[in-house]
């Protein structure tokens, strides 16, 4: 995802937003999209709840012309949008004062009562529910583009049928392994991808060998040494565990995602 890229598009689409929430709203949708495509569903829940927190103030500007103070807790979110749909004003449009409403209680919900980056249970629903809620903020803010957008329709379109397109991941889990999606990476970049990817703090060396499809004889003198002396990456011979740096990550955050 070229975060950058998307941000310009988003900040022009919504130019008709308030300066007060767009770019807030931009900036959550997106931490919803990139955690999403880095299947950390936990991170992808908190930002579903700042987008939500954004929207509602949005929403409630447009309809009643005041919304609550950002840093001042909404009392309840289900409350909010039934006085939105409630409102007697009728000079906004339908979608703005009884869809998206309806839509960001669904959203909120989702977030808070089915527990995104929850443990236990018989059925992991993280990677579903993470799905739904990236989704749910595509049709949310899809259909904020429709009704603020300022550029030609056409473009306006092309913009909403991108952002709608299902976000692919870079990592795959399949079968106990995992498998790296994005092409023309090499060994090294494989490996400090899929190390960024893993939620426990270090990988057994067979496992990422495995992972990567490397050749096990060569892999540690080949891939693991030169990220290790880079620092990179922390490879502790003895344990046969490997640590991904603070520098490996911003690796990862600057050149492969």
């Amino acid at each position: 995802m070229n975060t950058k890229v998307n941000n310009s598009l988003l900040d022009l689409s919504l130019a008709n937003v308030s300066k007060t929430f767009r770019q807030k709203l931009i900036d959550t949708y997106l931490d919803i999209k990139r955690s999403c495509v880095e299947s950390d569903f936990e991170a992808a829940g908190l930002a579903a709840g700042k987008f939500c927190e954004v929207l509602i103030r949005l929403l409630q500007h447009e309809v009643t012309g005041s919304h609550t103070p950002f840093g001042k807790p909404v009392p309840n979110m289900a409350d909010e949008c039934r006085k939105i749909i409630t409102a007697s004003n009728n000079s906004v449009p339908e979608s703005v004062k009884s869809i998206i409403p309806r839509a960001l209680v669904f959203l909120y919900t989702m977030r808070n009562k089915r527990g995104i980056g929850h443990i236990g249970g018989d059925i992991d629903a993280n990677r579903i529910d993470g799905a739904t809620i990236a989704r749910t903020a595509d049709w949310i803010l899809c259909e904020l583009i429709r009704v603020f957008h300022k550029m030609p329709i056409e473009e306006a379109q092309d913009l909403i049928d991108g952002i709608s397109v299902k976000s692919l991941p870079i990592v795959w889990e399949v079968a106990g392994k995992k498998r790296v999606l994005k092409d023309g990476l090499n060994a090294k970049q494989k490996a400090l991808l899929l190390l960024y990817s893993e939620t426990e703090s270090a990988v057994l060396t067979e496992d990422l060998c495995s992972w990567i499809e490397y050749t096990p004889s060569m892999f540690a003198k080949r891939v693991l040494d030169d990220l290790h002396q880079k620092r990179l990456i922390e490879y502790d011979r003895e344990s046969e565990l490997v640590y991904l740096s603070p520098k490996g990550a911003k690796v990862v955050e600057d050149e492969l995602l």
